[in-house]
Parts: structure tokens; sequence; C-alpha cells
């Protein structure tokens, strides 16, 4: 998707034309795990008589004139805090229809038993008593389960811990309540996406509106990080050995054809190791495909070792009247087995 120039947001649902006619700005929250989505808009109040009853459910279209604006779904408001001086409301919508009565008993904690069963069953069961849809990614539904308790645990936190143990993701959106494993190029509502391809523009600098910011955290201590990798010099009819990174230094014993491909397969090993030992948090010009679950795609435009796929796990994507559309993406580096 080639991205415009001209930001677009558009609220749709209860109360449009005055959400619209008065928004100030806008955040929207997309994460993966059990945090709900969330929609927060800053609406200006000036001139009302009274405080408009806003409740019910909105939806929320961003992107660019040029090139279009995604539905990012829709939203329950759940809370409503006005401000004077300046006169405003700040609302916020979820994207789990949880409402504060709880009549399903859904974050009411229980003890039970369950198996032997399947992964997918014991979810669907579990979510079905609540009024959710389940979706459940096919290879993760036939997992089998002899036997697990749920000790003094509300459902929701028996599935965050389920989702847990077997490295999966349990999210509620909507009217559905979907089970999936990181790293699939699904959005949280199973709705197939490509990679999005992120790339640094040559004049990359504060104030442009294609700026890119990136840092990286320490998401885990990782033993070796470097690698020895080894060639045959066949002048000299020795083995010799190439070091890249730092000691403590992984040992590549398959011997490579020339020094070339030793230290090509010696800084692939170390990239590996980087990728798995950082998160990134990235901040970059909007893109309305940008969705929690989906890959991003680091080019050749960026830093050696940030290359490649990393798994998205939070978008926080927000505009107002005097600011650009922006993106703010939280991701970590795929399983490596995932990696191509």
């Amino acid at each position: 998707m080639t991205l415009g120039f001209t930001p677009a947001v558009e609220i749709y649902g209860s109360h449009s034309a005055l959400l619209n006619q008065r928004l100030i700005s806008w955040e929207h929250i997309d994460a993966a795990g059990i945090e709900s989505d969330q929609l927060t808009l800053t609406i200006d109040l000036e001139g009302l008589e009274g405080l408009p009853d806003l409740g019910g459910k909105i939806g929320l279209k961003v992107g660019y004139l040029e090139s279009g604006m995604v539905d990012k779904g829709q939203f329950k408001v759940t809370r409503l805090t006005p401000t004077l001086f300046p006169f405003r409301l700040t609302l916020v919508a979820t994207a789990a229809p949880f409402s504060k009565d709880d009549e399903t008993g859904f974050k009411q904690r229980r003890t039970a038993s369950h198996g032997p069963t399947t992964l997918g069953a014991l979810f669907s069961k579990l979510v079905s008593v609540h009024g959710f849809s389940p979706r459940v990614a096919t290879d993760v539904s036939l997992i089998k389960i002899a036997h697990v308790d749920q000790s003094n645990e509300t459902d929701m936190g028996f599935l965050t811990r389920l989702a847990k143990k077997y490295n999966l993701v349990a999210k509620p959106y909507g009217d559905a309540y979907v089970l999936a494993r990181p790293g699939q190029i699904k959005s949280i509502s199973g709705q197939e996406l490509p990679d999005v391809t992120l790339s640094v523009t040559h004049d990359n600098h504060p104030g442009d509106q294609a700026f890119i910011s990136a840092t990286l955290e320490e998401a885990a201590r990782e033993q070796t990080q470097g690698c020895k990798t080894c060639f045959w010099d066949a002048a000299a009819a020795v083995v010799r050995w190439i070091e890249t990174g730092v000691a403590p230094h992984k040992v590549i014993r398959q011997q490579q054809p020339n020094e070339a491909e030793a230290i090509a397969v010696g800084e692939g090993e170390v990239r590996k190791m980087l990728r798995k030992k950082y998160k990134v948090k990235i901040t970059c010009p909007g893109n309305p495909l940008l969705t929690a679950e989906g890959l991003l795609l680091l080019d050749d435009t960026w830093p050696d070792f940030m290359r490649g796929r990393w798994s998205i796990e939070k978008v926080t994507a927000s505009g107002s009247r005097e600011n650009s559309y922006r993106c703010l993406i939280d991701a970590s580096c795929l399983d490596p087995k995932a990696e191509s």
C-alpha cells in the first residue's frame, strides 16, 4: 500500500456527525495478548448546552485521502470524562464487550478441573459461555490436554495462563475471542495481512513527514553474543577460524568453502542472537495496515542487525488537527523456527 500525504480519520456509528465535527485528537491502541483494543477521542464541547449522551458503539476508519482509509473495527463506549477550561470531553471505547455488571461472570474467580480434551475444545467451551464467538487457529485447536486445573482463577486469567504455556496469543476482539500463535500472518480479527515493509529515507531527520526513529530494548540475556566460523584456506592448506561479535562465542563447526561465506554465516548468526535479545520500538508515519500480531519487514535501509521480519506486539496510532498521523510500534523477533 502506497501511503498518501493527507491524513484522514472518520468516526462512524453512534453520534458520528457530532464526533467528526468536533474531533480534536484521537488515539487507537491495537495490542496483542489479553489487552483489549482501545479508542480514545478528545471532543470539543465549546458552545454546546449540557453534556451530550455519547454512549453506544462507534467505529474508526483511518488512512490518507490519496490512498484510502482502512476500517479498524467497532468499539463500545465505556468512559466519558469532561474537563473545563477548555471545555472538552475525553471518550474512551474498547473493542471487547465487557460490562461493569459482568452478567456472565467472566471476571469471577472459580476452581475447576478440565480434561482429557483438546485446547481448541476447552477454549471454545469457556468463551462461548460468556457470549464470545471462538476463533482458534487449526493447528492450535488440536493440541491435546490430558488434565489441567483451574485454581481460583477467572476464566480470562486461566485462558491467559494456558496461552502463555503454549506460547500462544489469546485475545478478545469485539464479539470474538481469538487463540493463535504469535507471528502468524493474521490480525487478531482473523483477517489475512501481508508483511508491512518499512524503509528509512536517505534524509531522515526530525520534522520531516517521513521521519522514523527507533530504539532497541533488551528482552533477555543470551549466553552467546558472538560466533566462530571456519573455512578451508587452500593456499596455506589449513583451517582458519573467524570470530564475529563478542565473546562468548557460539561455535559453528561446519566448514565453509571460503572466507567470505564464513564471515556471512557468522554475521547471520550474530544477527539472530541480537534479534532474540532485543525488542524494537519504532515511531514512524501512520500506516493503517500496521496491526498487532501482524508482521513488520525492516528492509535494507535499516542497520544490518535490525533487518528482517518482526512480530508486531502493539501499535499505538494517533492524530490531531495540529499533527500528522503517526504510529508507535512495539515489536519483537519471530520464533527462530518461523524465520526465513
